[in-house]
Parts: C-alpha cells; structure tokens; sequence
C-alpha cells in the first residue's frame, strides 16, 4: 500500500495532544487538493537559469541539493513569485524572515521543520497538493519506499529537493545542485563587517552529466540572490591583493642640489678631512 494522505494521521498517534492539529492539517490539504501539473518545467531565478540545460526544474523529478539554507531559499523563491505553493520538511533552521528578504510568498510556504521519523510520510502526504517540496531526511529510507515517493511525484507533476544529510544520497535523483568555495566579502585587515558571500554553484543532470557551473552572491548585498559580474570579479582581486600588501607608502621627494644647498649639508668630503686632523 503506498504512501498518500491517509499517512498523515499517521505523524499523530491515539492520544496525542497534536492530533487535532494533524487532522485540521489534513482537512487543509484535501481543501486544496489540485489537479496533477500541466507545467513541464518550475521556473528558476534568472541567476541560476544557464546551470540546467532546461532553464528550471523539471516537474515530477527529484533533485539532490546542497544543505544550506540560503541555496534553498533562492531555488524556491522563482516559483514562490510565480505563485506556486512551496514546502520545506525537516529544515529548523530555516527562516521566515530569510524567506520573505527572497520573495517567497509566506502565504504559499508550508513548514515541517521537526518531523523526526515522520519525515517521509509528511513529504509523500505534501507531494499530494504542493508541487515543490524541500525535505532534508532524518533518517534512511527503505528503497521500496522511495520509489513510492518517487511515482508520487511523477503522478502528481511534484518537483523534490533533497537537502544532502547523514542518511546517504537521494536514490533515482534526476541530478544535484551543490555550492562550493564560498568567499564572504567586507573584511579588511582587521576591520569591517560581513557584506555579501560569493559561491560557485555547480549543477549535474542526467541529461547534461557534465558539470554546469555559475558564480552568484549567495546571498548579496541585499540579502538574496545576485549575479556575479565579471568586472566586480577583477576589482575584488585587487582589493584583495592591496589589503595583502598593506598600506602604499608614498615616495619622498629626492633630494637635489637646489633643494638642499651645500651650507646646509655637509658635504662628505669635508667631514673625512675633518676627522683626519
């Protein structure tokens, strides 16, 4: 029997003081229960469209994806803006704030942030009804229960990131997102505040196996995601080299006949005479 809304009553046991919590939520989603997708593919912010060969995220895949909020925030805020619903299961650490500073729609974001063991069954009962789903595992799922929750998402046009944790890889991803050398700028030597972070985000697909990669600020000085222009690239690295060699010290002036008159320096000559005798 696979894994549908009947699970959700499920994350409550008999007795539990969260079951009418449970079940509100579960009368919730049968109200907005919707039609299988039409769309083939979720939209991506503009910064990231050249990392997939499709420009976005293809519908009733799975993705492994990098454990960093903020990458999150950015894959999510493009369909949040278009109006699509979004969740993200298993996630504490995510903010609200964080997400509103990226355009996400508050009013269209549903959080799970400790379903402990109930992981699964929360994002196959979300696959039902939101069509795109962060989930970061708490534990290891059975294989047979993956390729349930797999078919789910074909079935219902459901679009998953999976956030990279001790449980392993994802099984039968169609292919991952990760960020890698992150540079945080605003530091000098000794000084300064943290401003804006550079990373490099690569991307591998099933249909593109060779990496893809983009330079973005993840987040930027506005606290989202930003472009990373080449011409701020070469004017970064000479801040950097200047703050390691340090402050530029300004020539003095030569010193010239003119400038300095022979009575008012001795003149070498004279001075070994007169130490002679």
């Amino acid at each position: 029997m696979g894994i549908g809304l009947d699970a959700v009553t499920a994350l409550s046991p008999t007795g539990d003081s969260r079951a009418g919590e449970v079940l509100r939520l579960r009368r919730e989603i049968s109200r907005m229960q919707r039609r299988r997708s039409d769309d083939a593919l979720l939209p991506l912010d503009p910064a990231f469209a050249s990392l997939l060969p499709e420009e976005g995220l293809l519908t009733g895949t799975a993705y492994t994806v990098s454990p960093s909020p903020s990458l999150v925030l950015a894959l999510l805020s493009a369909a949040s803006r278009k109006g699509h619903w979004s969740a993200v299961v298993g996630m504490p650490t995510l903010g609200v704030e964080a997400a509103a500073a990226f355009g996400i729609d508050l009013s269209r974001l549903i959080l799970v942030p400790e379903p402990a063991e109930r992981w699964l069954a929360a994002t196959s009962a979300l696959a039902e009804v939101v069509p795109l789903i962060v989930v970061q595992p708490g534990s290891r799922a059975r294989d047979a229960d993956v390729s349930r929750l797999n078919a789910r998402l074909r079935d219902r046009g459901c679009t998953l990131l999976v956030a990279e944790s001790s449980a392993g890889e994802w099984p039968q991803s169609e292919g991952s997102i990760r960020i890698d050398d992150p540079h945080w700028h605003g530091l000098g030597a000794g000084w300064g505040l943290l401003s804006d972070c550079t990373v490099t985000v690569t991307a591998r697909t099933r249909r593109a196996p060779m990496p893809s990669r983009v330079q973005v600020r993840l987040p930027g000085s506005r606290g989202i995601v930003e472009p990373f222009i080449a011409e701020q690239q070469g004017v970064e690295q000479r801040d950097i080299e200047q703050s390691l060699r340090g402050p530029e010290l300004t020539a003095l002036p030569s010193l010239s006949s003119e400038a300095s008159p022979r009575n008012t320096i001795p003149d070498l000559e004279l001075s070994l005479w007169a130490e002679a005798g």
